[in-house]
């Protein structure tokens, strides 16, 4: 009886532990976006930083907000024993994963070809195109392993949630907090990087207090996180990518 009563507490943990998670994900989304996206009205200050093609950037930000918005609802339906739904529209996640990915990268093109390229950020639009290309990818390879395992809950829901983390950068480096962009394309690590680096940090704790070691998932995701980082710094500055990147911007348009 003490050990059914103790597997049922521990459950109820982890179904705390990441439903907040997916809460505090929300919520960093909607600190970054909310005076260019969310309240744009209440900030009309703001109206200089928004992109001159506001439909499709509508779009892209409906996609964006479903997929967090999911994050949060998973857990709930499976706190509730709803885990049938759960399932159900985990495949509809997996088809809105394929749109953040594709609605994505469209927008990074298109934010990299207009006038000025990408807004406040300090380096050639074609040197900076590879961060959110390099946080589109890792999306997807988390996502696609989070299908594979789906029948390994451990490992299916540390995949989504580093999947999710891994897109946190547009929204951090719009966080009010100073100039997140600082460091971009001469530092291997930013602010806005740390900041996204620090969502690992309680995934970390919880895999120590409640399995005694760092989860494989957690560890080898989180790595991978941390690693892109200063990789994509180095390989902005080489003339392969400036090629590739040039090559892809002039699909939107000359």
């Amino acid at each position: 009886m003490a050990t059914l009563v103790g597997a049922r507490s521990r459950s109820a943990a982890e179904r705390r532990f990441y439903t907040g998670m997916a809460l505090i994900v929300l919520a960093s989304v909607f600190l970054g976006f909310s005076r260019t996206y969310f309240l744009k009205p209440w900030f009309p200050e703001a109206a200089s930083l928004a992109p001159p093609e506001p439909f499709f950037f509508y779009v892209h930000g409906v996609s964006f907000t479903a997929w967090m918005l999911l994050l949060v609802v998973q857990p709930v339906l499976v706190a509730n024993r709803r885990v049938d739904l759960h399932r159900r529209i985990g495949w509809f996640g997996a088809a809105l994963a394929a749109v953040v990915v594709v609605v994505g990268a469209m927008g990074a093109l298109l934010a990299a070809h207009r006038p000025g390229g990408f807004m406040g950020v300090p380096v050639s639009p074609r040197q900076f195109l590879i961060y959110p290309m390099t946080d589109l990818a890792l999306f997807a390879v988390f996502v696609v392993l989070a299908i594979v395992w789906r029948r390994d809950t451990q490992s299916h829901k540390r995949f989504m949630l580093l999947a999710t983390i891994g897109l946190l950068d547009a929204a951090v480096i719009r966080w009010p907090l100073g100039d997140m962009t600082a460091g971009i394309g001469a530092s291997p690590w930013t602010r806005t990087d740390i900041c996204v680096d620090l969502f690992l940090v309680p995934m970390i704790v919880w895999d120590i207090v409640s399995r005694g070691r760092v989860h494989r998932v957690t560890l080898i995701g989180g790595l991978a996180v941390i690693a892109s980082q200063p990789l994509r710094v180095v390989l902005s500055e080489t003339s392969i990518w400036m090629k590739v990147a040039g090559w892809a911007i002039g699909l939107v348009g000359k």
